[in-house]
């Protein structure tokens, strides 16, 4: 590899986020391992420059920037087998979903992504388990009757979400602290990293412990850009994303617990729920979920469901 090469890679989070310290432990690797023959110009957070974070997507296809991480639930109408991640109530275990993700599942849907759309996946960054907060604690059910609840815009989680009773509507990132904070909705879900780091539990301190949703964010690039670079370059790029995907995931783990403890040190009440409880919502959103499965390939429902061993 002879020639600078400058990789863009946007991202719509502040400094503190998991995912632009990922884009960042990236851009590190990659000029390590290239001795500085390639380096990252990090766009962390495009909401800054008056975009919606969900232009990302576009940004990317279009071949604006090169790269970006964003929320598989925004592609899952698009490449089906993103809507494995997007059934309440029945993601596996973190570590098990991200040991298939790095295995034969995540070259699926890699080979989906390519096959239908201008992307390249290069990796899977940990978008969080996602928990809701609101007015009050969400025990079951019935305490999710006629909320207005922020979501993302995947019609998968909307239909599950008016299955438990909630009044989904869908809020750009963007604007999702401004909207929580003139109680333009009810609740909302995310992980606790971006509840806290959003400044979202000032407005709705009531946190019920879910655990709805194991996010998941692809690494998307834009393909032909990917099918252009040296093949030095190549492996040099899929080598960092590999080192940088290790490290998000930790980072994801790690604030889990550090935005715990943060929470409650500002006042917040978490809320955990029982295995009948859990068992409640999960019972609700069953029909939802089998109209979600009903629509992703054999091959890839097979992957997600079978058993997977876990190597330290």
């Amino acid at each position: 590899m002879s020639a600078l090469h400058r990789i863009t890679f946007g991202g719509y989070q502040g400094p503190a986020s998991v995912h632009t310290r990922g884009a960042e432990a990236f851009a590190a690797a990659l000029s390590r391992l290239t001795d500085g023959r390639a380096e990252v110009v990090l766009r962390p957070n495009i909401t800054t420059e008056g975009r919606k974070a969900a232009d990302l997507l576009d940004m990317v296809e279009q071949g604006e920037i090169d790269g970006c991480y964003f929320s598989s639930s925004y592609m899952a109408g698009r490449v089906a087998s993103l809507a494995l991640f997007d059934m309440p109530f029945a993601a596996p275990e973190r570590e098990t979903l991200f040991a298939k993700l790095d295995g034969a599942l995540g070259d699926q849907i890699a080979e989906d992504v390519a096959r239908q759309t201008g992307f390249a996946v290069l990796g899977f960054w940990d978008n969080g388990l996602r928990h809701v907060s609101g007015p009050r604690a969400l025990n079951g059910p019935g305490d999710c009757a006629g909320l207005s609840l922020r979501t993302l815009a995947s019609e998968d989680h909307q239909r599950a979400f008016r299955a438990l009773g909630f009044d989904p509507r869908v809020i750009d990132v963007k604007d999702l602290a401004t909207a929580v904070e003139a109680g333009e909705v009810d609740a909302q879900e995310n992980p606790l990293t971006n509840i806290y780091n959003f400044g979202l539990h000032r407005a709705q301190p009531e946190i019920t412990l879910t655990g709805h949703l194991q996010g998941v964010a692809p690494v998307w690039f834009h393909r032909a850009t990917v099918e252009s670079w040296p093949e030095d370059l190549h492996r040099a790029i899929r080598a960092a994303m590999a080192e940088a995907g290790l490290a998000q995931r930790g980072f994801a783990k790690a604030d889990d617990s550090g935005c715990t403890d943060a929470l409650l040190a500002d006042g917040c009440r978490l809320h955990s729920l029982s295995a009948d409880q859990q068992a409640a919502f999960r019972d609700a959103v069953a029909a939802e979920n089998a109209r979600t499965r009903d629509r992703i390939d054999r091959a890839a429902l097979d992957l997600f469901e079978q058993p997977q061993e876990i190597t330290a």
